[in-house]
């Protein structure tokens, strides 16, 4: 069974601290937040269809529908 993380739709940092969030696995949630912004996801991703259409992860879903990955490490630096 995947591990699942709760990725807040509009990210902590942006408001959403008490929002509504979604279980992700862990190789999508840490991409969503390796390729997107905290400021994009609160102003233009904060549903799930949303993300599902995002420009900036079409590559990547298509990459992770044809592997079976469990676990990735991709975050952005912090700095």
């Amino acid at each position: 069974m995947q591990h699942t993380t709760r990725h807040h739709l509009v990210p902590r940092e942006e408001g959403g601290r008490y929002g509504d969030t979604v279980d992700l696995c862990q190789p999508c949630h840490s991409s969503v937040h390796r390729f997107l912004t905290n400021r994009e996801l609160a102003r233009q991703y904060a549903t799930v269809e949303a993300l599902r259409a995002a420009e900036e992860l079409q590559g990547y879903l298509s990459w992770i529908r044809k592997n079976k990955v469990e676990k990735i490490r991709n975050r952005r630096g912090r700095g």
